[in-house]
């Protein structure tokens, strides 16, 4: 879930305050994911009113592509569901999968010239052979700039879930940084295991929402682990909104989907914690499964059943809220339809186009839910975060991307 400027997505990582020797505020990691959009601030982030400069339009970038749409308005075969549907890629004519990786950009609007800039690189930086390390929570810690991410939880590749817990990873940027004039940098960018003490089981969708520091020694603090005496179900997303403090994330049954949690006893629902009373209300329901300040942004994620497959007549859309006042939630609107897969990790950059991971890589919105673009993987993106100005990170399961664009999520401050 993402709301405009009033938060940025801060996945299954949060933020704890505290105070360190060189008199900065230093925030620690927060565990859920959803995201708030005011135009002002992003989850202790501000925002610079734009990014760049402007691109010339026909300019296209060596690693970008033009989609002209009007090329598939009238296929002469259009298959059936059992053939093409969210578990698919759609290539659009005159294109093969090996060209819509070769050049990753894929401009579907002239809007999207000014989302990459002229010159947009993707490096795959990290790779694993099955175990999906590079799941979700996706979040930059500035002060050394350093990013932090989890493993798949319930993945039988990887083992996790009743009996084994999903782990903590982070990478150094100036790693990535390095090899990104490359397409394959995997030999330059190490992983390191974070150790959260007590520690974080299963950190992306387990019943509390905890606190983390983002150094040693990994300390960790719960915020809140029940719904008046009831266990949530899978907690997954949360935001937190700048203009007073409040914490919104999700509650799913993605946990008893992929087998590690017991049949819900809670409905799917965005809840709202009170950052002084403590209160936790209900924000919206209604959702299948909503996953992961202005403006907020909910994924319905219905459509993927986790282990159990696919219902394509289920929700694979995104929803977007008025946020009042007083942090209640008004006026609920579609405003997206994914065309592959489900959407999820959903993140607002600084001019307010929204981004979500989905079945094929990172699709992109203007603000009015206008498909501007792609990030185009030809795989399943769980979720992914930017990284200060024009920097961006991708788990892809199994592998992680490094992005380098014009688009910035905010910059970084300390009075929130």
């Amino acid at each position: 879930m993402v709301s405009e400027p009033a938060t940025s997505k801060r996945e299954n990582i949060h933020t704890t305050r505290k105070e360190t020797s060189k008199g900065y505020v230093m925030p620690s990691l927060l565990f859920g994911s959803v995201a708030l959009f005011a135009g002002v601030l992003v989850n202790g982030y501000v925002s610079p009113p734009e990014y760049g400069s402007k691109v010339l339009r026909g300019q296209v970038p060596s690693q970008a592509q033009i989609i002209d749409q009007k090329a598939f308005n009238v296929l002469p075969t259009v298959l059936p569901p059992s053939e093409s549907n969210a578990t698919t890629f759609f290539v659009p004519p005159g294109h093969d999968t090996r060209s819509l990786k070769a050049k990753p950009f894929h401009i579907y609007d002239d809007e999207f010239y000014d989302v990459i800039g002229s010159d947009p690189t993707l490096t795959l930086i990290a790779q694993t052979e099955s175990d999906p390390l590079f799941h979700e929570a996706v979040v930059w810690y500035p002060p050394t700039d350093e990013v932090f991410f989890v493993q798949n939880a319930g993945a039988p590749a990887a083992g996790t879930g009743l009996n084994k817990s999903s782990i903590i990873l982070k990478i150094a940027l100036s790693e990535a940084a390095s090899v990104s004039n490359q397409r394959n940098g995997t030999s330059a960018v190490k992983l390191h295991t974070v150790d959260s003490n007590p520690q974080v089981i299963n950190p992306n969708g387990l019943t509390s929402s905890a606190t983390v520091n983002p150094q040693e020694p990994y300390n960790t603090t719960v915020l809140l682990n029940n719904y008046f005496g009831r266990q949530f179900s899978s907690l997954n997303d949360i935001a937190i909104n700048p203009r007073n403090n409040d914490i919104y994330f999700t509650d799913t049954l993605y946990g008893y989907l992929q087998d590690f949690r017991p049949a819900p006893g809670l409905r799917n629902q965005v809840y709202r914690l009170n950052d002084e009373t403590g209160a936790v209300t209900v924000a919206a329901d209604g959702f299948t499964l909503p996953n992961d300040a202005k403006h907020a942004y909910v994924a319905d994620t219905g459509a993927n059943w986790g282990f159990w497959g696919w219902n394509q007549s289920y929700p694979s859309s995104i929803y977007r809220f008025d946020v009042q006042e007083d942090g209640t939630w008004e006026n609920r609107k579609v405003f997206a339809y994914v065309d592959s897969g489900v959407p999820d990790g959903v993140h607002c950059d600084s001019n307010g186009n929204l981004y979500a991971g989905c079945g094929d890589g990172i699709q992109v919105w203007n603000p009015s839910g206008k498909l501007i673009g792609k990030i185009y993987l030809g795989e399943v993106s769980a979720n992914f975060n930017f990284a200060g100005d024009g920097r961006m990170v991708i788990c892809a399961e199994t592998k992680l991307y490094y992005v380098t664009l014009a688009a910035s999520g905010a910059a970084y401050i300390t009075d929130v």
